[in-house]
């Protein structure tokens, strides 16, 4: 992991000033929020990864940090609105900006956070750039409009939860990839191996992440335990829990979910079972296949230090813990 922490470190700076100087020129009512998001502890994964898949293919040029940038705007915004959307207080271990500074606060910042980031995109005068990000906020508002349908009516659905997962997570990280290799070559097919790679690391990062919500602390995760249970998130650790339980047991879960009448107690119970069955470890082992095939897409690039980091940052996802 030596190269990738190393290349994180040299490539941060450069992303957090450009972040910096352009939250700095919004207009003042929503500077604060856009910062109070922007450098509340991100691990900045989807500008590095645009950053990784531009060098891999030979771009040397400095220039590509605007559309890193751009997509780590993107992602800020959906969290802003996601928080919004799921009453959420706290957020990487800070208060939500929502409840920092008012709900309309919140959403006009995420809204010219999207508005910016499709600007930076525009300005390289490359079509598929800006094709790419207006695919990826259509896929991650599907995803989450899926969400807030499936909260509303859950099922114990793995289809529909990988569809979620997909449209809520993945799209993006696959159009960071995707866009770092679209700076560099209008030839799709290395875009589409860029892309593949993107795709299943983010269906891997969601599962992990999904995973450690039941099994890591409030102080490491900066979330309670459970946090997604007591949303009425369906993630694959609960689908786990509920194919293991008898039917009528199951039916009463999914209605007290359904009806939001889940007791702490009983929230409790539930991450006590997915710990003792090891279902966050099952999870974690259906993510290592999504990293295998992302991996397994790196191999024909160039090597290079970029490609040797690509793969190091596909073992962190798997391996993280918070």
């Amino acid at each position: 992991m030596n190269e990738l922490q190393a290349y994180f470190m040299r490539e941060m700076p450069g992303i957090d000033a450009f972040l910096t100087a352009e939250a700095d020129k919004l207009d003042g009512l929503v500077r604060e929020v856009a910062r109070h998001v922007l450098f509340s502890g991100g691990k900045r994964i989807r500008p590095m990864l645009t950053i990784l898949f531009a060098r891999a293919l030979g771009r040397q040029k400095a220039d590509v940090t605007a559309i890193a940038c751009a997509l780590e705007m993107l992602h800020t915004a959906t969290l802003l609105h996601d928080d919004v959307l799921d009453e959420a207080v706290t957020r990487r271990g800070r208060s939500s900006a929502h409840v920092c500074f008012g709900t309309t606060e919140a959403i006009l910042a995420g809204d010219v956070l999207l508005a910016l980031a499709n600007k930076l995109g525009a300005d390289y005068d490359i079509p598929r750039l800006n094709a790419l990000l207006a695919r990826g906020i259509m896929a991650t508002a599907d995803g989450e409009i899926r969400e807030l349908a499936h909260t509303r009516n859950p099922t114990a659905d793995r289809g529909a939860y990988m569809d979620i997962i997909i449209g809520k997570t993945a799209r993006l990280i696959e159009t960071a990839c995707r866009c770092g290799a679209a700076l560099v070559s209008p030839e799709r097919g290395l875009e589409d191996l860029a892309g593949e790679y993107g795709l299943n690391l983010g269906i891997a990062f969601q599962l992990v992440d999904d995973a450690l919500d039941y099994t890591v602390s409030e102080d490491e995760m900066g979330k309670p335990a459970g946090g997604d249970l007591r949303e009425g998130k369906m993630t694959l650790p609960l689908i786990l829990h509920l194919e293991g339980l008898a039917q009528a047991e199951a039916g009463e879960l999914l209605g007290a979910l359904r009806e939001k009448r889940l007791t702490v107690e009983q929230a409790e119970g539930i991450v006590r079972d997915v710990r003792e069955k090891g279902l966050a470890e099952k999870t974690r082992a259906a993510a290592a296949g999504y990293i295998a095939d992302a991996v397994k897409h790196l191999e024909a690039l160039p090597v290079s230090p970029e490609r040797e980091v690509l793969a190091q940052a596909a073992e962190y996802v798997l391996t993280r813990r918070k």
